[in-house]
């Protein structure tokens, strides 16, 4: 019995030697980046909350970085400096795809993977797209407002033009208005993300006895924008929203928002890292290399989905919020 204990003492501690032998699979200063469109809005905050749940998980150093409000050419220059910081990956939202795009085929070019996350460069050398199928999502917009206004009305479109995941929900909307004849889109305000934009536009639009029976909001911070100018001159009009930041909880609780179609960038920055940190390792290992090979090991295009919001279930989406790492 004696020397059995002993037989097994020495392969435990073999087993440890090896162990401790073994190559670390994520080095010391391996890091990832994500660039973000706007760092200070709660869409970013929820997805820097997934991208750090990831990175804690993977034993790996990620950040997020990006301009504080929508500037396209502040973008680049921050994806400019993630670049230079020789990163093992890099991931997006593109705010101009055709700005954009050489800095992300540079990137490919120096071996580092690019994931975009929200709004993809789909011209570019990218290696996938991860986020949500806005073409879907904006049909869903359009479909809710069309059962609120029962078929009937005129509807404001709030979104930022030019952007391309905002463009296809537009084009989800208008795709889906077809069906219905009795609704017509007679203005596309332009909020640059910013809620007082969309306050301003929409105050103005009311002001100008407009005739309006619904506002379709196609980016995360116009909702909030519309309701407070909604309530500010005491005018009831139905709006669904877009995303899930507070402040439109907030005024869904309060009836000022009808509904909101939310994506899930937790759930989009969480697999981002997942999928930059396996093309970082070759972890799937369909071709030798992912930089040489005639196709990506990767899927090309991962939908994370959406869901409908209203009063019946903000609690449940409050909960979830309430439980995420907050950002730093």
């Amino acid at each position: 019995m004696k020397s059995n204990r002993i037989g097994a003492f020495a392969v435990v501690c073999l087993a440890v030697g090896l162990t401790a032998c073994q190559t670390p699979y994520h080095d010391q200063d391996e890091h990832y980046i994500f660039v973000a469109s706007n760092v200070n809005i709660p869409y970013w905050q929820e997805a820097q909350a997934g991208l750090t749940d990831a990175a804690k998980q993977m034993g790996v150093k990620a950040e997020m970085t990006g301009p504080e409000k929508f500037d396209p050419q502040a973008q680049l220059e921050a994806f400019q400096k993630a670049l230079a910081s020789k990163p093992a990956g890099i991931m997006i939202s593109v705010t101009r795809p055709e700005l954009l795009q050489d800095a992300i085929n540079t990137a490919i070019a120096q071996g580092i993977p690019v994931v975009t996350v929200d709004s993809d460069a789909p011209n570019s050398k990218r290696v996938l797209f991860v986020g949500t199928d806005n073409i879907r999502a904006g049909s869903e917009s359009a479909k809710r407002m069309a059962d609120i206004l029962k078929g009937q009305g005129q509807v404001v479109i709030i979104s930022v033009p030019g952007q391309l995941n905002m463009d296809q929900r537009a084009q989800g909307v208008n795709e889906t208005l077809k069906k219905y004849p009795g609704i017509k889109i007679v203005q596309t305000i332009d909020d640059k993300g910013d809620p007082r934009v969309a306050n301003d536009s929409v105050s103005a639009l009311l002001k100008a006895k407009a005739k309006i029976d619904g506002i379709i909001c196609l980016e995360a911070s116009g909702g909030s924008g519309a309701a407070e100018a909604l309530h500010r001159l005491d005018v009831k009009i139905p709006i669904v929203g877009f995303d899930k930041d507070p402040e439109t909880l907030d005024w869904i609780d309060r009836d000022g928002i009808t509904a909101t179609v939310t994506q899930k960038p937790y759930v989009m920055a969480y697999y981002a890292l997942k999928f930059a940190d396996d093309l970082h390792h070759d972890a799937v290992h369909e071709f030798k290399d992912w930089r040489t090979a005639p196709a990506s090991p990767m899927p090309t295009f991962v939908d994370t989905g959406t869901a409908l919001l209203d009063k019946h279930n903000v609690k449940e989406f409050r909960d979830a919020l309430a439980a995420h790492p907050k950002p730093l």
